[in-house]
C-alpha cells in the first residue's frame, strides 16, 4: 500500500481480536454501483472473512450500502465477493488457512494511487481471552513506565 492510496474502511477489531502473520493486497471484483458506494464510504467489513472455495478467495460479509441513484439494478449488499490474488498466493493460503486456527481477515479497505479498490487481507490466528489481557497488562506497564520516565 502506497502513502498515496485512500484508506476507505479499516477493520480495529481485527488487530485486538488476531494475531496477524502475514499481510496481503488483493483486488476486489465490484460492479459499478458498488464502487460509487465504496467512494462515498458507504462499507463495513467489521464481521467479514474470507473463505477459499475451488481455487477462488471470497470475501463474505462485506456490507456495501446500496447506491441510491442505482434504479436499474439491485444489488445484495452483502453478496459474496471475489478476490483477485496470483495463484501462487492463493495456493500458500491454502495450505495455511487448512492449519489449525489461521483464518483470513480483511484489515482495510482503499483505493490504489491508480483507483483500483483493493483490500489488505490478513492470515491471522484468535486471541484467547487470556491472550488479550495480557496484552493489555503488557501495553499498561508500557505507559506506566513511560510516564515514570518522563518524571525523571
Amino acid at each position: 500500500m502506497n502513502n498515496n492510496s485512500k484508506v476507505i474502511c479499516y477493520n480495529r477489531k481485527a488487530v485486538h481480536d488476531y494475531f496477524i502473520d502475514e499481510v496481503y493486497e488483493a483486488g476486489i471484483a465490484l460492479l459499478g454501483p458498488e464502487v460509487k458506494s465504496l467512494r462515498n464510504g458507504w462499507v463495513s467489513i467489521n464481521d467479514s472473512y474470507a473463505k477459499i472455495k475451488k481455487g477462488e478467495v471470497f470475501l463474505y460479509n462485506m456490507y456495501i450500502k446500496p447506491y441510491p441513484y442505482t434504479h436499474h439494478l439491485y444489488i445484495d449488499p452483502n453478496r459474496p465477493r471475489k478476490l483477485l490474488l496470483n495463484k501462487r498466493e492463493i495456493n500458500r493460503l491454502i495450505g495455511k488457512t487448512e492449519e489449525r486456527g489461521y483464518t483470513l481477515i480483511p484489515i482495510k479497505i482503499y483505493f490504489s494511487t491508480k483507483g483500483w479498490a483493493k483490500v489488505q487481507l490478513a492470515l491471522a490466528k484468535g486471541k484467547r481471552k487470556y491472550d488479550k489481557r495480557r496484552i493489555l497488562k503488557e501495553k499498561e506497564l508500557k505507559r506506566e513506565l513511560e510516564r515514570i520516565k518522563k518524571r525523571y
